[in-house]
């Protein structure tokens, strides 16, 4: 065998390498950024202005709303089947304001609820 098909060979192997990678479903690869964008279902949501990131890893799980200053935070659950990240915020009337994401994986996706006292929407998150 010359150079030039090993040479083809490994850029063969190598684009199948990213070609799978690119389509592992969340359930099994979770691990990475995820982004999308927040949809209002009940109330006013000022979070659905900017995209959102979702931030998966093995010891612990970010989602950072309109990708603004407050990271709700979270641990991943065994075998990757849902995540619940939270934040608890203090009004500067001092009463809490509780913000909640839940999440599970779909197909290619991450899909979430996002809620707090004034609003409660939904997202689709892709890599």
């Amino acid at each position: 065998m010359t150079a030039r098909p090993v040479f083809l060979l490994a850029i063969i192997c190598f684009a199948g390498f990213l070609s799978s990678a690119a389509t592992a479903d969340a359930l099994h690869d979770p691990t990475g950024l995820w982004t999308g964008r927040l949809v209002t279902d009940q109330g006013t949501c000022d979070e659905t202005r900017d995209t959102s990131t979702f931030q998966v890893g093995t010891k612990r799980i970010t989602f950072t709303p309109s990708d603004g200053s407050i990271v709700l935070r979270g641990v991943p659950e065994k075998g990757n089947a849902h995540y619940h990240a939270e934040a608890l915020v203090q009004q500067p009337s001092g009463a809490p304001f509780p913000m909640v994401f839940a999440a599970h994986p779909e197909g290619k996706t991450i899909v979430g609820t996002y809620g707090t006292p004034r609003c409660r929407a939904h997202i689709v998150l892709k890599r």
